[in-house]
């Protein structure tokens, strides 16, 4: 290994870190938007707006927070492309 390796797997780490939070902050928020829509087909009024709420709120998170600001931001700085 070369000295430059060990750099390299710190920068990496964080940024697989964050990919894997944003697609499960992802995959969880589209899942609870999908429950609402069947808790609101159903007459559950209540649980389909807070199942729609957490599900925004983890979209947001998964896709804005972290997947644009976090992982886009970190590549393309790495890239040298900012």
């Amino acid at each position: 290994m070369t000295s430059s390796a060990p750099e390299l797997l710190a920068e990496l780490f964080p940024l697989l870190v964050y990919t894997i939070l944003a697609g499960v902050l992802t995959a969880g928020g589209i899942a609870a938007e999908y429950a609402s829509v069947q808790h609101l087909g159903s007459g559950e009024l209540m649980s389909a707006l807070w199942l729609a709420a957490i599900g925004a709120i983890m979209l947001y998170a998964g896709v804005y927070g972290l997947a644009y600001k976090k992982v886009l931001a970190r590549v393309l700085v790495s890239s040298g492309r900012r």
